[in-house]
């Protein structure tokens, strides 16, 4: 099984929501929250702020921890054929933006970021990471921690 922990940033201003349009080499795009990857002895904290900026070209400071997700991707629904399973830890922060311009990412998988209405998201061909990072910066659980988000329809891993 393979493994990935990653940070991502929940920007909501105005009833919007900072979205970024990740476009897979091989084609194929949907919408997801700005984050991603932590590297190696990086803090989770750090890596949120930097991955924000490379894929969106904004500034943020982080206001507080959302939470914790934990999902393990079934290899049959995986996008890299012939994979074994996957888990992915996502660490939820909530963001605020300090500066910079929105710009698509150089050299990146991020083609585009747009702050979209909070109530158009369902609409949208998006990542469960979405719905999670919405759903805790809406109810903001003690625990940390929301209901799986099934995946299916506009709904991807």
């Amino acid at each position: 099984m393979s493994f990935r922990l990653a940070a991502y940033g929940v920007c909501i201003e105005g009833g919007r929501v900072l979205l970024a349009c990740h476009t897979a080499p091989k084609g194929g795009a949907n919408w997801t929250l700005p984050g991603g990857r932590v590297e190696q002895a990086e803090d989770p904290f750090d890596a949120v702020v930097r991955e924000v900026a490379e894929e969106t070209g904004l500034q943020t400071v982080v206001e507080r921890l959302l939470g914790v997700d934990s999902r393990i991707i079934p290899a049959a629904e995986r996008a890299v054929p012939g994979g074994s399973e996957h888990q992915n830890v996502g660490i939820f922060y909530q963001m605020r933006i300090t500066g910079g311009r929105l710009r698509p990412e150089p050299n990146g998988e991020i083609t585009e970021s747009i702050w979209t209405p909070v109530a158009d998201v369902s609409a949208l061909r998006r990542s469960s990471l979405v719905d999670i990072g919405l759903a805790l910066a809406r109810t903001l659980p003690a625990t940390g921690h929301v209901a799986p988000v099934p995946v299916g329809g506009l709904i991807q891993h």
